[in-house]
């Protein structure tokens, strides 16, 4: 299989799983379902990905890079400082209005797998200790207390599965107003 096939065969797969995985659940969806949906064959399919654990870990990691550009995107259109922290939890409550949202992929693949999977729960962490370094580097681009990180992050992260179990986007607006009132933002 040339590089520009498999690519191809990758990507399919990858959008198939993404797609299955965060709808359904990880143990939910088979290697069998993922053929299907992605139209690759299942020998293809185990060209590409040698197991489902390694095809876990590989959407894991496509949708931490993909989560992260899409934020870090949006909140660089919001001038640095205070506002560009705000914009993190506007783009939550844009996030939390997809007809898609079933919250963290990272929280929901942990509690499925974590415990038993040292690839889920190392995706995991990362993902999480990525976010957080982000919102360090807002909030010294801010002038902000350093502890105020740990606090922004427990306020995303808190809106993130309130918002996953209540089907609703406000509690993304509500963090954000914890915010305003944590960076004195009137």
């Amino acid at each position: 299989m040339g590089t520009v096939e498999r690519e191809t065969v990758e990507s399919r797969v990858l959008d198939a799983a993404e797609r299955l995985f965060y709808g359904r659940g990880l143990q939910a969806v088979g290697m069998d379902t993922i053929r299907a949906a992605s139209g690759v064959s299942l020998k293809r399919l185990y060209q590409v990905f040698s197991s489902k654990d390694s095809l876990v870990e590989a959407y894991l990691h496509r949708r931490d890079r993909r989560w992260r550009a899409a934020l870090e995107r949006f909140a660089e259109q919001h001038p640095a400082g205070r506002e560009r922290i705000l914009a993190v939890f506007d783009w939550l409550h844009r996030w939390f209005q997809e007809p898609d949202f079933r919250g963290c992929a990272f929280v929901n693949s942990y509690g499925e797998l974590g415990a038993a999977h040292p690839g889920v729960a190392a995706a995991a962490r990362s993902h999480k200790d990525a976010f957080r370094d982000y919102l360090a580097t807002l909030v010294a681009g801010a002038g902000a207390a350093e502890v105020l990180t740990d606090q922004l992050v427990l306020l995303a992260e808190g809106a993130i599965t309130t918002a996953a179990i209540s089907g609703s986007p406000e509690p993304a607006l509500h963090a954000r107003e914890a915010a305003r009132a944590l960076l004195g933002v009137s």
